[in-house]
């Protein structure tokens, strides 16, 4: 496969990273051990920069500090419009830091550095704007009772939020939970994934300069699971915000359970795009194309699973196999640059291995399959896989890279089973011009979110999220901020009492 591959130029500019240190209770520091670990850089495969390693006693620290400063009222006691100028100060801040902020992301996670800006910083920035404008339209509620009572409904925090976040949209998960969260009132202990912590620290930077007070934002750095672990089944903690695998997902929702804390997840996708044949074709393949290389496919809501009508479905092949080696490729820093490379060698081995099963097991390769060596960076061609059997692992499982399977049905029926016939059901995409075909199909479909005529339209007003193995609770507009907060009813008995 001849891609069209785009070499740096000249050496990119070296972005301005943020203290290596944890932040805890407002203030830099290093690891209780004094441990550190290297952050590398998917395009090149080689050290970025180092930050700490927190341990255990770093985490109790950063929960210790968060229930400090929640228990002072230091936050909570503050108005929601109060609150909500302070966020609106982090958005300023955000926005006139695009570009350090995006060179990092960029850097850190192997984004193409236009998408960085345009998608990751802006769409970041733009959901601490959304929670600061709800911050002066919370309020209350009376109810209208049975007796001689007066009854109303009050929100509070619910205290200590861990928020975990992955490697794939660092800057931006991180905000959905982190946004609704301290409009809320609650204090938070932050874990980012190892490989891409430089965004959170970032974040703790932005949030101590717009005025956040100390110990109500922690950020702890580290890999593996017992720092997970140990964040996630504290004591102290009241609520567990996760974004990551099915699978850890459930081991975290466990681990919940057993202090009976508030938990909710965004996890797995395998979400099916299905293609009319009353599409306009032109438009459907540009949303084909980008809803499975978009971040080089390392996304929940990615469309890894084509369906297609049969009649056009070789016409579809044909031209996914003409236009797939023409998308630029290679330099993030190049501003035309759509696909860079996966996150890291973990994951470029595991797409790797799953397209090899897939090869193994009948796949017709339409195009791509393959590692491609650029840079010493993590890159692998964009794929398209064909007639597979129902039950192939590159179709029932997340491969969570450029990879797309291609399906052919013959009836809105067959199309609709075949779009459900996974255990995830995070997303789903519909391709037509029969816009009553498209709402009739959409309301069948088991998904959070659907997309017709396009993909990952998302916006900080829509709420998005998982059924079945995809987690459960919603990330984004109002809807989120319920599961920041508890309802306080306060009844008052207007009886006179007889005795006086």
């Amino acid at each position: 496969m001849t891609l069209t591959e785009s070499k740096p130029k000249t050496a990119p500019t070296a972005p301005a990273f943020p203290p290596g240190q944890l932040f805890i209770g407002g203030a830099w520091r290093e690891a209780s051990d004094g441990g550190r670990m290297d952050v590398i850089a998917p395009a090149t495969g080689t050290k970025l920069t180092d930050v700490a390693k927190a341990t255990t006693a770093d985490v109790d620290a950063a929960v210790a500090a968060a229930r400090a400063a929640f228990d002072s009222g230091v936050w909570s006691g503050l108005s929601s419009r109060e609150r909500a100028r302070i966020l609106q100060r982090a958005y300023v801040l955000m926005r006139e830091r695009t570009e350090q902020i995006a060179q990092a992301e960029s850097a850190n996670v192997g984004k193409p550095i236009t998408f960085a800006r345009v998608v990751d910083v802006n769409n970041a920035a733009e959901l601490y704007e959304y929670y600061a404008s709800l911050g002066h339209h919370l309020d209350g509620s009376v109810r209208e009772t049975t007796g001689n009572t007066h009854a109303y409904v009050k929100t509070e925090p619910l205290g200590v939020v861990a928020a975990i976040t992955p490697f794939n949209f660092p800057l931006i998960l991180s905000s959905t939970k982190i946004a609704p969260a301290l409009l809320a009132g609650n204090t938070i202990v932050h874990k980012p994934a190892g490989d891409t912590p430089l965004s959170a620290l970032l974040i703790a930077q932005i949030l101590q300069e717009a005025g956040v007070p100390d110990g109500v934002f922690n950020v702890v750095t580290g890999s593996g699971a017992t720092l997970g672990d140990h964040l996630v089944g504290h004591p102290d903690v009241d609520k567990v915000a996760f974004t990551g695998s099915t699978e850890i997902g459930a081991h975290a929702a466990q681990l919940a359970g057993k202090t009976l804390k508030s938990f909710t997840a965004e996890l797995g996708g395998n979400a099916a795009n299905i293609l009319f044949a009353d599409a306009d074709l032109n438009t459907a393949i540009h949303t084909v194309i980008g809803a499975f290389v978009f971040n080089t496919g390392q996304f929940c809501m990615a469309g890894p699973r084509l369906l297609v009508e049969r009649p056009i479905y070789e016409v579809v092949l044909g031209i996914l196999a003409d236009a797939l080696p023409h998308v630029p490729f290679g330099d993030i820093t190049n501003p035309e640059t759509v696909i860079g490379p996966l996150a890291s060698s973990t994951q470029l081995e595991k797409v790797a291995a799953i397209v090899e099963r897939a090869k193994a097991a009948g796949a017709r390769v339409v195009t791509g399959g393959e590692k491609v060596d650029l840079n010493g960076g993590f890159y692998y061609s964009p794929t398209v896989l064909a007639d597979l059997p129902a039950d192939a692992e590159a179709i029932v499982e997340e491969t969570f890279g450029p990879v797309l399977t291609v399906q052919p049905f013959d009836t809105e029926e067959e199309a609709i089973r075949l779009a459900n016939s996974t255990r995830y059901g995070l997303a789903s995409g519909i391709q037509t011009a029969d816009l009553a075909k498209a709402h009739r199909v959409a309301a069948q479909l088991d998904a959070g979110i659907t997309w017709v005529n396009g993909w990952a339209l998302l916006d900080p007003a829509v709420p998005f999220g998982g059924v079945k193995d995809s987690g459960w609770g919603r990330e984004g507009g109002p809807e989120a901020m319920a599961s920041y907060q508890r309802s306080h009813s306060i009844v008052f008995n207007l009886e006179q009492s007889a005795a006086q």
